[in-house]
């Protein structure tokens, strides 16, 4: 079942793709595996997800512990707090939620201290939801131009979440106006930002993203299926 769930995903995101005239492989597919266990997890990667998604340092800890890095990559989704960064040097290889220059800090610290470049994409809360984390969009070229500066993390896009709603076409506008807003950031030419990656799009709405040049969706029960509360 769920393997049908992952093809019929993958699938789509192909159909979209060409609808939209891009290339072949240009939207890469994250599972969202928060609050699912090491078991069907691991089904999941054996469908075919090499890309997987946590919300949750902890949760990802004990679940990378027991599945591995091999041949896949982990890319931290949720809101990052800055007393668990020192924990993602060893378990994540994307970080999809930084919003704040003493985050990006935090990170670029942690990083130098490995001799290593964490990737990071730059969370905006396109929507200016009280709810959601994210910088404002008013706000983002000058969170740019100070990570910039931080030599341990490498800024490779953007990420937003639209507002929840049932209708899928409710988030082209929020979709639309990420994109509008990396390619003006994208045209000030900020030394070493680059801003390829645009992750938006979930289960209910992926398709809509990926017209609208998402390169990483975010999908989880329209692979899993029901979300364990």
């Amino acid at each position: 079942m769920l393997l049908e769930r992952f093809n019929r995903i993958t699938e789509e995101i192909s159909t979209a793709e060409k609808k939209s005239g891009r290339p072949s492989g240009s939207v890469k597919l994250v599972t969202v595996s928060k609050n699912f266990g090491e078991e069907i997890t691991s089904e999941a990667i054996t469908a075919g997800s090499n890309i997987l998604g946590e919300n949750r340092v902890q949760e990802a800890k004990v679940k990378i512990a027991k599945l591995g890095r091999k041949n896949i990559k982990w890319h931290l989704i949720g809101r990052l707090q800055k007393n668990k960064v020192k924990y993602i040097f060893d378990l994540f290889d994307m970080i999809h939620s930084v919003d704040s220059v003493e985050l990006g800090r935090a990170i670029h610290k942690g990083a130098e201290a490995r001799q290593m470049v964490m990737p990071v994409l730059v969370q905006v809360n396109i929507s200016s939801e009280d709810s959601k984390s994210g910088v404002e969009p008013a706000r983002l070229e000058f969170l740019l131009k100070e990570l910039a500066q931080l030599n341990g993390i490498k800024i490779q896009g953007l990420m937003t979440i639209p507002p929840s709603n049932s209708d899928p076409e409710n988030s082209r506008p929020h979709f639309a106006q990420l994109r509008k807003l990396r390619d003006k950031m994208s045209q000030l030419n900020i030394k070493n930002i680059q801003l390829n990656e645009l992750s938006m799009g979930m289960s209910g709405d992926y398709q809509i993203a990926i017209e609208e040049g998402a390169t990483f969706v975010r999908v989880g029960s329209a692979i899993f299926g029901q979300r364990p509360s």
